[in-house]
C-alpha cells in the first residue's frame, strides 16, 4: 500500500467521507477540526493495521487475492471478533447489491433479441425522432400555426 512517493502519511481515507460519517452517526454534535483529524487518523491506521494482517494471512495461504474471509480471520486474529458478525452482514448486503446489478445488465441480454435487431430498431426511433423534430420546428416557425396543432401532431407521432 505505498503511494507513488513512498510516503505513508500520502494514504489517508477522504476527510469529506469521514465527515459525512460523522454527521450521519453524530447528528446534534459538534466535532472540533483537530478531532476530525484525528478520527481520520485513526481510521486509516485501522485500515492499514487490517489490511496488513489480512495480507498475511493470504500470504500463508498461498493465495495472490486478499479474500473476505482474509479479512474476518484478520479481524480475528488482532481482537476485533465483536465486529466479525456485523462485518458477515455488510458482506453479505455487498454481494445481494452486486448480485442484483448483474442481474438488471443482463436484463437486455434475456429479451432474447439479437443485438444488431436492438440497434435496428433504436436506429429507426431515432429517425422518427428526427423527422417529429424537424415538422414541429417547421410548424412552430410560421406564425399563422397555433399550439394545439402542434401538439395534436406530435401526439400522433407517439407509438
Amino acid at each position: 500500500m505505498a503511494s507513488s512517493s513512498g510516503n505513508d502519511d500520502d494514504l489517508t481515507i477522504p476527510r469529506a467521507a469521514i465527515n459525512k460519517m460523522i454527521k450521519e452517526t453524530l447528528p446534534n454534535v459538534r466535532v472540533a477540526n483537530d478531532a476530525r483529524e484525528l478520527v481520520v487518523n485513526c481510521c486509516t491506521e485501522f485500515i492499514h493495521l487490517i489490511s496488513s494482517e489480512a495480507n498475511e494471512i493470504c500470504n500463508k495461504s498461498d493465495k495472490k487475492t486478499i479474500s473476505p474471509e482474509h479479512v474476518i480471520n484478520a479481524l480475528e486474529s488482532l481482537g476485533f471478533a465483536s465486529y466479525i458478525t456485523e462485518v458477515k452482514d455488510v458482506l453479505q448486503e455487498c454481494k445481494t447489491v452486486a448480485l442484483k446489478r448483474r442481474k438488471a445488465s443482463s436484463r437486455l441480454e434475456n429479451l432474447g433479441i439479437p443485438e444488431e435487431e436492438l440497434l435496428r430498431q433504436q436506429q429507426e426511433l431515432f429517425a422518427k425522432g428526427g423527422e417529429a423534430t424537424s415538422v414541429y420546428s417547421t410548424l412552430m416557425s410560421r406564425n399563422h400555426v397555433n399550439v394545439g396543432a402542434c401538439k395534436a401532431f406530435i401526439a400522433a407521432q407517439k407509438p
